[in-house]
């Protein structure tokens, strides 16, 4: 089977190693990939936005699957032009995205089915907000509804920063992501990441991961994509996940398949586990980054296979995904002035000095180039530098070893990826 994978990130690279793993494989294109992908995979150089230029490439390769790892093609409805064509494709079509492309579509769907989530008001318009903002007072969450480029959340303590978020989205900052808002309240708990398969009808459980937001140390500084991740989540324990499937992925699978939009890919449920138990923060409709990195690490199974039973409809017919025994961690090097303006151009380390560094070690290129045969920083995050260890100090001790390969002048990264779920086994 010939697949072509639409990406270019950290996310892509870890899926097409991934994939070329199977024997079901016959040839792996992708679309626009990175240098690290075109180790494995052919490059087109497709506009992935332009949902017709890809339906023309895939017929031109024969292609069998379709594999979309960024949200913007589901959104903009990629998954149903090539299901029309009789082209599979993983992933949701355009009415079932909206749980990612419309924060505001998920909450009235949580309202609506009963899934425990924050409470929430959505506004049109900036004076509305205002004074609806009046009566909940701080803290609170402020945000733009539609896709953001993940800077279009902001956590405000104080009413003059959510006053100041509320301007920004109706005042045009985020496009037309900030013409509507939601304003819910703040959640107290600790974040986790919860993935499930679905082929529209069955679901199962997939993988779990916790992620480090904070540019820097010690969580601080801006939100970010994402600087590092590990998993298995320990906080996630087998009940945990239990009642995260019952009352909140189950309903949502359910729920979307009885009003005539079923869900098809990987449902990436964002949860803060409170003191009441787990909420639903957002969900994302496709595989995180960095957290698919260091999930495709730990998978055993034939991740081509299982991603063709979902576009298929044929999931309950899988056997059960096998998963190796140990934590994957992933420490993200990003370039000097992320997240916001990156320094771009600068000269990377040796990245085979660094896989070398220690056993289980991947790098995944996430935002690279060639410039005159050598490889350079293109983007924020630059490098995905993972590994696999017996626990999360083992995963984090081969992975700083391997950071410390690469010598790059232009990058910079957090240096307490894991310590989270360290503190956490300690208590």
């Amino acid at each position: 089977m010939n697949v072509l994978l639409i990406g270019s990130g950290g996310r892509e690279h870890a899926l097409a190693r991934k994939i070329t793993e199977s024997a079901l494989l016959t040839r792996l294109y992708a679309a626009p990939g990175n240098p690290g992908i075109a180790e494995v995979a052919k490059l087109v150089p497709l506009d992935v936005g332009d949902n017709d230029a890809v339906l023309a490439f895939c017929r031109e390769a024969s292609i069998g699957l379709v594999v979309i790892g960024p949200e913007a093609p589901l959104v903009g409805g990629l998954v149903d032009v090539l299901e029309a064509a009789g082209i599979k494709a993983f992933g949701p079509s355009r009415a079932a995205a909206q749980l990612e492309g419309s924060k505001g579509f998920t909450k009235d769907l949580c309202a609506r089915a009963g899934i425990p989530t924050a409470a929430y008001a959505r506004f049109s318009d900036a004076a509305a907000a205002h004074a609806y903002l009046d009566t909940v007072g701080a803290p609170i969450v402020i945000k733009a509804d539609g896709l953001a480029a993940g800077k279009g959340v902001v956590v405000a303590e104080t009413l003059a920063e959510a006053r100041a978020a509320i301007d920004a989205c109706f005042d045009g900052t985020f496009g037309a992501a900030g013409a509507e808002i939601v304003i819910e309240e703040k959640l107290v708990g600790e974040e986790a990441s919860f993935f499930a398969l679905s082929d529209g009808i069955n679901v199962v459980p997939f993988a779990t991961a916790q992620d480090h937001k904070r540019a820097y140390d010690g969580d601080t500084g801006p939100n970010t994509g994402g600087m590092g991740a590990y998993s298995p989540a320990p906080i996630v324990t087998d009940a945990v996940a239990e009642q995260v499937m019952a009352e909140i992925v189950r309903p949502t699978i359910a729920t979307l398949a009885a009003e005539g939009t079923p869900f098809r890919g990987v449902l990436y449920a964002g949860l803060m586990l409170t003191a009441d138990g787990p909420k639903l923060i957002e969900y994302n409709v496709r595989f995180g980054d960095p957290e698919c990195q260091v999930i495709l690490l730990r998978l055993r199974s034939d991740l081509l296979a299982t991603l063709l039973a979902v576009a298929s409809g044929t999931l309950a017919a899988e056997a059960p995904l096998e998963w190796r025994p140990e934590t994957a961690l992933t420490v993200v090097m990003a370039a000097k002035g992320y997240p916001g303006t990156p320094e771009t151009g600068t000269p990377l380390g040796d990245l085979d000095a660094a896989q070398e560094a220690a056993p289980g070690v991947a790098v995944f290129q996430a935002g690279t180039r060639l410039l005159d045969g050598r490889l350079v920083a293109a983007g924020g995050r630059v490098l995905n530098v993972c590994a696999l260890g017996a626990g999360v100090a083992e995963a984090r001790d081969r992975a700083y070893a391997a950071v410390a390969e690469i010598r790059w002048q232009g990058g910079f990264y957090r240096r307490d990826i894991g310590m989270r779920a360290l503190a956490n086994t300690a208590g």
